[in-house]
């Protein structure tokens, strides 16, 4: 058995069961042993974008690792912006990179690089392997790494740089990887700390699996026992939704409207969360938002049990066992005429199935996320690292992840066209994912900032660097170009009909709303 074999066979005695790759010569041992093996879906990514976008997807909905498979630096680095993401999402991911074998780095080949430079920012674990029979070690290591909760800044992604020679030189067969260690549990007195001071001028902010069914729900109870507020970060990594849950409002994401809702709040008890800082600088807004008269209390960190530390301050503030409101069923009806985002959001809400995975990259898909809470129960996947180009990828290592449940992901047009190759591999696999297309033709959110500058007028040069017209992209035939049936629809009606007959289909489809 040779070290590739030796590796994969380790990763698929750990659960390691897919591997989302845009493969190179260097990686041709790892190929072959993954074709040795039933215990590992190798899917093909047609960009490494594509790769790492799915591997996060797959991570966020089952909580362990797939694998990337990746070709030496270049490849690695195609693959960044989405691990930006899934590092700021939490997500367990395993890179594995090819390398150049070990004597050949020498001569300065054409693809050398520093694999391991490359890695170190988006990576919470990094090593490359100095022997093939080590080879197998060194992924099981990078398994307990990627299972290995971190502060949110670090991430679980490990990344494995495999100089080929450690591929096909003898291997020492599989080994076997630890359990993952439980969460840290929080210490009664810091539950007491907080219990104490919790009052209508507190606002707890959750995050992790603060936002699960389970802490939302305790964290319910804990408002209703106190009268402090709840809400979620600006960009959760995963939220359940829907009726049967607690109404939860979300942090805004421009800085003046944080400081607007901070206002009067005393305190912020953060559990799973970080205080909130604004996502970009400007000339008269501070960085830190936490209000300068409020105090910040940690009740527990993002890798620690935060449902468990909800449900302990419940009990310690003699919180009611059921919270007193919940959302209701109630879906909008009677939309019709010519599109716009809020429309576009409430036929979203009115069509969207039952279990269904919400992905939502940039564009005005996040406008349905309201509506969206009283419409049916369903899991919301937000872009956390704020790197567009995330919302197709990460739908379809959703889709790979539960193959059960609908996945929609709602992309605008610009930020779609940075991995429109995850339409491919999610005809190709097969995948049950709808895709709604926000069509503006413009990078919108770049005008609203540049006119928030202080610009009555834009002038025609910036116009041209946020218009994405002129050609026209035709996102209908562009999917079906991969192998995903398009529509284009410029009314609600439209849309609504679009979506239903979508879903009725056993594979994906892809809807270009006008907006």
């Amino acid at each position: 058995m040779n070290g590739a074999e030796s590796l994969i066979r380790t990763l698929v005695d750990a659960g390691v069961d897919h591997c989302f790759a845009n493969p190179g010569t260097s990686e041709m041992h790892l190929v072959q042993a993954i074709d040795g093996t039933t215990g590992m879906r190798p899917v093909l990514c047609l960009f490494e974008g594509v790769c790492s976008g799915a591997a996060d997807g797959y991570g966020r909905m089952t909580g362990r690792p797939a694998a990337t498979l990746l070709h030496l630096g270049a490849g690695f680095g195609n693959a960044t912006a989405n691990l930006h993401n899934a590092r700021r999402a939490g997500s367990p991911i395993i890179n594995l990179v090819g390398d150049h074998a070990r004597h050949h780095v020498a001569f300065d080949a054409p693809l050398t690089s520093d694999i391991e430079g490359i890695a170190r920012p988006f990576s919470a674990w990094v090593r490359t392997s100095r022997s093939a029979m080590g080879l197998a070690r060194d992924g099981a290591d990078a398994v307990t790494a990627a299972m290995t909760p971190h502060p949110v800044s670090t991430g679980q992604i490990a990344t494995l740089a495999i100089p080929v020679d450690c591929a096909w030189g003898e291997g020492s067969g599989p080994v076997a990887v630890p359990q993952p260690q439980r969460p840290a549990t929080v210490s009664g007195d810091r539950i007491e700390v907080v219990a104490r001071q919790l009052d209508a001028k507190t606002l707890i902010m959750l995050d992790g699996s603060g936002l699960s069914a389970a802490g939302q729900m305790a964290a319910a109870r804990v408002a209703a026992a106190t009268g402090c507020q709840v809400m979620a970060v600006t960009f959760p990594a995963r939220t359940e939704q829907g009726p049967g849950l607690p109404p939860l409002a979300r942090l805004p994401y421009f800085p003046e409207q944080v400081i607007k809702t901070l206002a009067g709040v005393r305190r912020i008890v953060l559990a799973g969360a970080e205080a909130p800082v604004s996502f970009f600088a400007y000339p008269t807004t501070p960085s830190d938002l936490v209000p300068n008269d409020c105090d910040v209390l940690r009740l527990a960190l993002l890798q620690e049990d935060v449902v468990g530390a909800l449900e302990d301050l419940a009990t310690a503030v003699g919180a009611p066992v059921h919270p007193p409101q919940l959302n209701a069923v109630q879906r909008p009806e009677g939309i019709t005429g010519a599109l716009d985002t809020r429309k576009a959001a409430a036929v979203i809400a009115a069509t969207l199935p039952e279990q269904a995975i919400v992905a939502v990259d940039s564009g005005g898909g996040g406008a349905a996320a309201v509506p969206c809470q009283t419409a049916a129960p369903h899991t919301w996947l937000n872009l956390t690292g704020g790197a567009i180009g995330m919302g197709a990828p990460l739908a379809a290592g959703a889709a790979l992840a539960c193959p059960d449940r609908p996945v929609l992901a709602l992309l605008g047009d610009g930020g779609a066209m940075y991995t429109n190759q995850a339409f491919w591999t999610q005809a190709r696999e097969g995948l049950k994912v709808g895709t709604v297309i926000f069509s503006n033709r413009q990078y919108k959110i770049l005008e609203h900032e540049y006119r928030r500058l202080g610009v009555n007028e834009v002038g025609g040069r910036a116009a041209s660097l946020f218009d994405i017209g002129g050609p026209d992209i035709d996102w209908p035939a562009l999917a079906g170009s991969m192998g995903v049936p398009g529509s284009r629809v410029d009314t609600a009606e439209g849309l609504a009909a679009a979506i239903e007959r979508g879903f009725e289909s056993d594979g994906p489809f892809l809807i270009e709303a006008m907006i």
